[in-house]
């Protein structure tokens, strides 16, 4: 197989997660070097991998064709600008930039250089998603009239993390964390919105940035889809709430890729490696051709964000489409931007 030689920008939980697994797993890879400015964690694990102290120097002195920029949102932009005019081709974890303007610049850039530029879009990959995706498909909602994506937590104390929670840094708070995967979400079911109108701050006061959001998008053929997040959830609720002409689906979060992996699990190339789900985690309740209510439980199939790479490599050595290209999630962000215009006027904002 043609090898692609890759540099992680930084070794923390992202790193050790998201990425340093499959591109060590994924035979099309090689985890080449890794930044770590201080630390040699990399090294127990992936001890083929150089370790540079600082992305300046990965840049300089690494064999690598491909850099996934994975530190504080704060600095994507100087980082892939700077892996851009390397040479580099890019990936880059959500939500790309703080703004979209940056973004804009750096697709301008990777078209000028002729390189990608892929925004590391994971929860495509999960297998709630997917199967909301695999049901709406099916064509046994009929058509969809209103929808309800959520990603709540229970994380009522502060993590202590500035470039996440200090409401004066650029990009912090949850509407550009967690929004940036519910907008995607959004987006990849149904298309692009008409306009919006968003309710976004801090639940733990405003000393902190915003924890908290709920963003209704309107659409041209009438439908609604609204998006919410918020860190005082002791209970869930379901995930997905999708309603049809025809009947409703309901959905829980339940991939545990994430929680797998910080545990230690390695995933597979080419194999199912997740632990398999001991209850259904939805409910699909509509009327069949005979206008019967039919009400099953449902179970998805297994998420995989080896995927993501899988599709990477594909297009690097085949030509096939890239996953996440960065001009499609500037859509996104338009959306993220917009939501805060539309919260801070408490008016609707036409997209």
């Amino acid at each position: 197989m043609q090898l692609v030689k890759t540099g992680l920008c930084a070794f923390g939980m992202s790193g050790k997660i998201f990425h340093a697994p499959f591109l060590k797993e994924h035979p099309g890879f090689s985890l080449s070097a890794v930044v770590e400015r201080s630390r040699e964690d990399s090294k127990e694990k992936y001890p083929e991998a150089t370790i540079y102290r600082s992305v300046e120097e990965m840049l300089k002195h690494a064999d690598i064709e491909l850099v996934v920029v994975n530190t504080p949102v704060q600095t994507h932009f100087e980082y892939v600008k700077m892996a851009l005019e390397a040479g580099k081709n890019v990936i880059v974890e959500k939500p790309f930039t703080v703004n979209v303007s940056e973004a804009e610049e750096l697709v301008k850039l990777a078209e000028e250089k002729s390189l990608f530029l892929s925004v590391y879009q994971n929860r495509r990959f999960d297998r709630d998603y997917l199967q909301v995706q695999k049901i709406m498909n099916e064509g046994k909602l009929g058509s969809v009239k209103e929808a309800e994506i959520r990603f709540d937590r229970f994380r009522t104390e502060p993590s202590g993390k500035a470039h996440k929670e200090n409401p004066d840094a650029t990009g912090s708070g949850s509407l550009h964390d967690l929004g940036s995967h519910l907008i995607d979400q959004a987006t990849q079911y149904f298309g692009f919105p008409e306009k919006l109108f968003a309710d976004v701050f801090s639940m733990k006061g405003k000393e902190f940035a915003n924890d908290y959001f709920e963003i209704i998008l309107f659409f041209q053929n009438d439908l609604r889809v609204r998006l919410k997040s918020s860190v005082f959830t002791k209970e869930a609720h379901y995930a997905y709430s999708i309603h049809g002409e025809r009947g409703s689906f309901l959905q829980e979060r339940t991939d545990n890729q994430e929680n797998e992996l910080a545990a230690g699990a390695i995933p597979q190339y080419g194999n199912e490696w997740t632990q398999p789900l001991k209850e259904p985690d939805g409910i699909l309740n509509f009327l069949n051709d005979n206008k019967e209510t039919e009400r099953i439980l449902t179970s998805s199939e297994p998420g995989n964000y080896m995927n993501y790479y899988q599709q990477i490599y594909e297009f690097i050595v085949f030509g096939y489409a890239l996953p996440s290209p960065a001009e499609e999630i500037i859509r996104n962000m338009k959306i993220i931007d917009a939501a805060l215009e539309s919260s801070d006027t408490e008016k609707i904002v036409y997209l």
